[in-house]
């Protein structure tokens, strides 16, 4: 499940965000900031986008640099929402 929301945040970097790198050049673990670039708006995007694509609400609290630094970090966050709002059934 995690490896299909990682491909799932690359396509959005690129198809919503324009981040102008192919899927196989984003690296999990790369900065989102320091290393694709993606600015302030971009991240309320991204929130945004991924709220809606993974039904799930990102809190003003779980929107920080430690859950948005990196598409495997925003992955887990996703995955550790959509635990606890099922009860922790997935």
């Amino acid at each position: 499940m995690h490896e299909e929301l990682t491909q799932s945040i690359k396509k959005i970097l690129i198809n919503n965000l324009f981040v102008e790198l192919p899927p196989e050049q984003i690296g999990a673990d790369d900065g989102l900031q320091s290393v694709i670039g993606l600015d302030s708006v971009g991240f309320l995007e991204l929130r945004v986008i991924c709220e809606d694509e993974f039904n799930v609400r990102i809190s003003d609290e779980d929107f920080n640099s430690d859950n948005f630094r990196t598409v495997n970090q925003i992955a887990s966050l996703i995955v550790g929402l959509k635990t606890s709002a099922q009860g922790g059934a997935w």
